[in-house]
């Protein structure tokens, strides 16, 4: 109030028609501003009219009855999500850094065998029905931790811990989505397990630790000496088989030449017995003759031989004397 009793008098007039209109005005632009959502390429949209499920709205920009007569919760459905055990990614790129904090309470496990092994792992899943994904269960992300937990602990518990550091990660990893995935169902939680990842499985620090290092070099100290020894396989087996190859061509080709030969000298000695039953006088001394120029023929003979000595064995007189020195081409002997 003033000084003199009397109302502080507005700057402007109001009047009915003003106030009308400012109340359009807002009534517009309340109206438009919760009549529309957006829906993104990767979600799915729920929308509640007045607290119970209407309809599903697909990506796009979508109308709503305004002023919170009908409530939209956007779901990420597209989107595959991944869920960390025994560790923490604290910066992801190119070089991930790692967070400090210890999880021990998720990794480390019993086996079957009675021993503790640290595991480390990762599931990725996807939201595949968003109406149960937002109402059958409370708390979502912590009912997956708990079920894969649970899970994986039980598939390490079943197996000894050689095989569980060895063949048989891809059966725990194929086991633990199928097992994770018909839970999940039982739950009508609404979403589906695509991978389960085991990322470091180790024996506890210690004495266990070592031993384990130690037998893990001796696998690889036996892969070694295999992959060496079908090396050498790989190189010698080859090189025996075409030696092998080659003696047995050579010893075909032999073959072949010999029996040529011998048909040749079949052929021959029928041409010759042909002639010889024609002329046998003639054939015979031809056939001496012959006989003769191959007998000394030089060819036949090797170097070191001395020449040969013809003697008539019908000898009238005494046998002659050879000649006792011989020239050689450095003197007289």
């Amino acid at each position: 109030m003033s000084d003199n009793g009397n109302m502080p008098r507005i700057p402007f007039k109001l009047n009915a028609k003003a106030i009308a209109i400012v109340v359009v005005v807002l009534v517009i632009i309340g109206t438009a501003m919760t009549s529309f959502f957006i829906v993104d390429q990767t979600e799915e949209a729920v929308v509640l009219r007045f607290g119970q499920y209407d309809r599903t709205a697909v990506p796009g920009l979508r109308f709503k009855l305004p002023f919170g007569i009908e409530r939209n919760y956007n779901v990420p459905t597209q989107a595959v999500q991944n869920m960390q055990f025994g560790f923490r990614v604290q910066q992801p790129g190119v070089t991930t850094v790692l967070s400090q904090q210890n999880f021990e309470e998720e990794s480390l496990m019993l086996t079957g065998d009675l021993n503790i092994v640290d595991v480390e792992w990762i599931i990725q899943y996807r939201i595949t029905n968003p109406m149960d994904w937002l109402f059958n269960v409370e708390d979502q992300e912590r009912t997956i931790r708990d079920i894969s937990q649970s899970t994986v602990n039980r598939l390490v518990g079943d197996r000894a811990i050689i095989d569980v550091l060895g063949d048989e990660r891809p059966n725990i990893e194929v086991f633990a989505q199928d097992q994770m995935n018909d839970v999940f169902d039982g739950y009508g939680l609404g979403v589906t397990v695509t991978a389960v990842r085991l990322q470091n499985i180790v024996p506890p620090s210690g004495r266990v630790q070592d031993a384990f290092e130690d037998v893990n070099r001796a696998i690889q100290d036996m892969n070694r000496l295999i992959n060496e020894g079908r090396e050498a396989y790989n190189r010698e087996i080859p090189r025996a088989r075409g030696e092998a190859e080659q003696i047995v061509q050579i010893a075909r080709g032999y073959a072949a030449e010999r029996v040529n030969r011998a048909r040749g000298d079949a052929a021959r000695f029928e041409n010759v017995l042909g002639e010889y039953r024609n002329d046998p006088v003639t054939t015979r001394t031809r056939l001496y003759y012959e006989m003769v120029e191959d007998v000394f023929a030089p060819e036949v003979r090797p170097a070191e031989e001395e020449r040969p000595e013809l003697i008539d064995r019908n000898l009238s007189n005494f046998i002659p004397l050879l000649n006792m020195q011989r020239e050689t081409a450095g003197g007289v002997q």
